[in-house]
Order: structure tokens, then sequence, then C-alpha cells
């Protein structure tokens, strides 16, 4: 009998210390996600935590009582086999002993192991065992009402300070640790969530740099200040693009840029609708870039590098999709990407390909730069300018034959990787 309450006491404790530890521990948004869930033990979670204070107090009290209990059982059990064992020790020594024996089992069965359990699987357990929490939260209710009281009358009369009122904050780390947590969990051939995808990118928002996201010099299209309007409708029909940059000379002499909608009002020269840009540095972050061109009432920004010249381009689309991801607009071109390997170490990909994607899809090992991003500007980036279609080009351990290409970018490419 002795045994058995023994044993039960130290289960109470170690569900005590347990479920104090994995309400500290446990993730503020979890327990929040949980408890909109709207069944039975959300409501059970809400009871639990509106008051955090008094739950802990509840988890306190029946830690001690039970702790009580083991010691006075303990005592005597052990006692009796110290007796049994004809051991004739004096009071002192007994007592050592049964602190010694007593404390080490509780250290390592109801406080150690569970409480490392319980910090370590705090979100999954609070809930599992929210029914049996809440029991004791409601038998230690008054208990806990009335010792919470007494400590608020003490702290307002010697130290003059209200009570401790405890409140769930959530913190950026405990933001990133529960989308950590969801990305984790879902398997290779399953998506992430939209909604925490969104909450990773915001994550990671105030730290991305322009250079991080801009369009690299070699894949902007551009046209000249004083080339025809003709010229820009036909550069708009043949990208597809929306808004087109507009240069005098070189890249390095940006003067605006021009959106298709102004074509309808039928302009003489491109100067007479040509829209300002701004210009920011390569380091600037793309939450003050955001900021910047709202304020400045700007679609674009070019970026620069520490010399002066234009390093990419960056839109205010370009900042919404990292933070959102992919948005298609009325513009944007419904065009397939292409990816075939035609036989071993021969492919034919289309240059709007990433090579960040390529070298982890194909096991290639392109250089990866700030200067570019895909395929065609990787080609362009060597060449220093737009190559013939069927032109070769040998670069490092590749070979590349340009299938389809305009002037102003390459489309269709065969890549071959060289013995």
């Amino acid at each position: 009998m002795e045994i058995s309450i023994i044993i039960l006491c130290l289960i109470l404790s170690a569900f005590f210390s347990g479920m104090e530890i994995a309400f500290i521990s446990s993730n503020k948004i979890y327990l929040e996600i949980e408890k909109k869930q709207d069944n039975f033990i959300s409501g059970i979670l809400t009871k639990l935590t509106e008051k955090p204070s008094k739950f802990i107090a509840t988890m306190l009290i029946g830690n001690n009582l039970a702790l009580v209990v083991y010691g006075f059982f303990t005592a005597d059990l052990i006692l009796n086999c110290i007796a049994n064992l004809g051991f004739q020790l004096s009071g002192y020594t007994n007592l050592f002993l049964l602190t010694i024996v007593s404390t080490f089992i509780i250290l390592i069965t109801a406080e150690f192991f569970p409480k490392v359990f319980f910090q370590i699987y705090a979100n999954s357990l609070i809930r599992i065992f929210a029914i049996p929490a809440y029991i004791f939260y409601r038998l230690f209710y008054y208990i806990s009402t009335f010792f919470i009281w007494i400590s608020d009358f003490i702290l307002r009369k010697f130290f003059k300070t209200e009570g401790d009122q405890v409140q769930l904050f959530f913190s950026k780390i405990e933001l990133g640790n529960y989308i950590t947590e969801q990305m984790n969990s879902v398997e290779d051939n399953e998506e992430v969530d939209s909604e925490i995808q969104i909450f990773q990118n915001a994550l990671e928002f105030s730290g991305v740099k322009a250079r991080d996201i801009m369009t690299p010099r070699t894949e902007i299209v551009d046209i000249d200040l004083f080339d025809t309007v003709s010229d820009l409708k036909e550069l708009f029909i043949e990208t597809g693009y929306s808004k087109i940059i507009v240069s005098q000379n070189s890249l390095d002499d940006i003067v605006g840029y021009v959106h298709s909608f102004d074509l309808f009002k039928k302009p003489k020269t491109i100067k007479s609708v040509l829209m300002a840009v701004e210009f920011v540095p390569e380091t600037i972050l793309i939450k003050d870039t955001l900021s910047l061109l709202i304020k400045k009432r700007r679609n674009i920004a070019v970026v620069l590098d520490e010399y002066g010249g234009t390093s990419g381009m960056i839109t205010i689309e370009d900042i919404v999709e990292e933070l959102f991801g992919e948005i298609e607009d009325e513009h944007d071109l419904d065009e397939e990407l292409i990816e075939q390997e035609l036989k071993e170490g021969e492919y034919l990909f289309s240059a709007r390909l990433e090579v960040e994607y390529l070298n982890g899809r194909y096991k290639l090992e392109i250089p990866e730069s700030d200067s570019y991003g895909t395929l065609g500007g990787y080609i362009v980036d060597f060449t220093k300018d737009i190559p013939q279609k069927y032109e070769k080009i040998n670069i490092g351990n590749y070979r590349f034959v340009i299938e389809q290409c305009s002037n102003k970018k390459i489309e269709l490419v065969k890549m071959t990787v060289k013995e």
C-alpha cells in the first residue's frame, strides 16, 4: 500500500513539474492557434491560460502536496527497511540517509526527467494533458486564489508594487520557431501552406537587401531615349513587359521608364511619356526601398553599385512578391519554361530558368553571382552582349548554343557538359 502511494505521488509530482515547465516553454503562438480551433480541448486551453499566474500557482500547490505525502510515506518505508536489515543507526544518520535517498528519487523521477521531456515536447504535451490539468486547476482553484491574494497583498503593502500580472506575449523568435516547426512537418511532396510561407517571408523580409532580389543589369530590357515610339511598341510586344527602362547611350545613364498604358496616349516621342525612377544603393534594405518608393510615388528603383554604375533594378512588385510570393498581372507571360534532358550531359533550357534551380535540379556547377540570376543572364554576363542565333559559346566546362533569341534577350539555349 505504501509503495503504491509513493509511486502515485511521484507520478503526480512529475505531472505538476512537467506541466509547469511545458506552460512556460510552450510556443505562445501555437497556444493561441490551438485556442481558436473551436473544440473541447481548445476551450480547456482557453480557461487554463486566461490567468497564467493562477495556473502556475495551481501546479506548484499540487506539486508541493504530492511531495509532502511522498515524504511522509517514504520516511516510514525507508526507516522500516533499515530496521528490517538489522542496522542500528543513530537518529541523525537515519535522517541523513532518508534525505539522500528520497531527494535522489525525487530529482530523477519527478524533477529532472519530467522537466526535460515536457520542455522538449511542450506544445504537444500541454494539449495532451490539458484535461487532467484543468481538473486539478478547478480542484485547487480557491487555494491558489487565496495564496495569490496573500502574495499580492504583501507586494502592495511592503514593496509598493502591484502583483505580477502574467500575460502571453509573442516574440519574433517564437513566431520563427512556430513557422520552422510547421515547415519541417511538411512532407517533401507537399506544398507549404501559403499563410505559413508568408509568415516565413515576413520574418526574413527585414534583412533582405536590394541586391538580393533585384533584376541584374544583364537582364534589364531597355530602350534608348531617342528611339522611336514604334521601336518602343515593338519592344513591348516582343517582351510582354508592362514597363520598359529608358536609358541614354548606356544602362549607366538611365533616365526613367515607360508604361505600356502610355502608348494609348499616342505619344510623339518617348520623352513625352517618360516617368521618373528612384536610385538606391545595393546595400539598402528592401523595406526601406519600399518606403522610399511609396513616399516618392515611384514604381521602379535603379540599384547602383559602389562606383555609381547600374547594378540592377527593382520594382514595387518585386518587393511585394518577396513577401507574398509570385504575383501575376495581366501583362505577365503565361509561358511554360522549357527544361529537357536531350541525352546524358546535353540539355535544352529556357534562358529564364534560375541558375540556382538548374544547379540543384540537374547537379550542375554553374557559377552563381549577384550579377545575374538566370541562365541567360549568366551567358550575357560572360559575352557582354546579346549573342546571335545559333552562336556557339564556351564557358568553362559548358558549351552553349543559342537556339532562340531576340535583339534584347536570349530565349532558348542548348547546353552541353564537356567531358
